[in-house]
């Protein structure tokens, strides 16, 4: 038996009018499609019979988080999370970096967005929106630090780490996009999950600072084309590219 809350209730119920014993489709936000029977059309706590199931449902080969800096504008970065989730994203997380115009940040309504696009995009996992975090927190945590993000290569999974940014360190040359996932999915190809994770930074870059502590994390230095881009548009073409290399 599937238990809608009030907000999917009202939605069922007074706007696709759903009525009782009408088939409806429900997901859990972990990855399960149900396919139910609707039984009780109560627009504040509507109930479904579970018919059948089916488990990784429109889910993608990879497992992606991008740890972004939230934009002055918080409509763009908004705009990022809808799209991102419409792709294939699994974690997104808000950074605050050297450099970011934006210090605070809400995470509520950003799991809104990602709610509505992953139903709209036909998926059924919906992404993590996890609470803002310094960069160094991060890059210090995901290489296997105290800052509460596990180091992947832990898990027995293979991982890449990439990091965006418009400088051009002579020492450590910047690479396509393109390039560091051929050479990934070639190391990879084994690997039942492979995990990748992308650092986008605020209007104004990473600091050298940041990107200092990335590269000796482990982090590749990447571009993503001669083009100058937004955040949010860098943000979404790392997911693009992530989607179009695996999908």
């Amino acid at each position: 038996m599937c238990l809608l809350d009030a907000d999917e209730s009202a939605h069922c119920v007074r706007v696709l009018r759903h009525r009782a014993g009408d088939p409806v489709d429900v997901i859990d936000g972990l990855g399960t499609l149900y396919h139910c029977r609707l039984s009780v059309a109560s627009p504040k706590e509507a109930q479904a019979e579970v018919l059948s199931q089916e488990a990784d449902w429109h889910a993608h080969p990879y497992f992606l988080t991008v740890g972004c800096c939230p934009t002055k504008n918080n409509d763009r970065f908004e705009w990022f999370v809808e799209k991102a989730t419409e792709l294939g994203v699994d974690v997104i997380v808000p950074l605050i970096g050297d450099r970011s115009e934006r210090r605070v940040y809400k995470s509520d309504r950003a799991r809104r967005i990602a709610l509505s696009a992953t139903k709209q995009s036909l998926k059924a996992r919906i992404p993590e929106i996890a609470e803002p975090v310094s960069v160094r927190e991060f890059v210090v945590g995901d290489s296997g630090g105290s800052g509460g993000f596990p180091r992947f290569s832990e898990s027995g999974e293979s991982s890449l780490r990439l990091i965006a940014y418009c400088f051009e360190d002579a020492a450590v040359p910047r690479v396509s996009i393109q390039e560091a996932l051929a050479g990934f999915d070639s190391a990879a190809a084994t690997s039942p999950l492979p995990r990748i994770t992308v650092l986008i930074g605020p209007e104004g870059d990473f600091s050298p600072e940041e990107a200092s502590l990335a590269l000796s994390a482990g982090y590749i230095p990447i571009h993503l084309g001669p083009s100058r881009l937004r955040t949010e548009t860098a943000a979404v073409t790392a997911v693009e590219a992530v989607y179009l290399s695996r999908c």
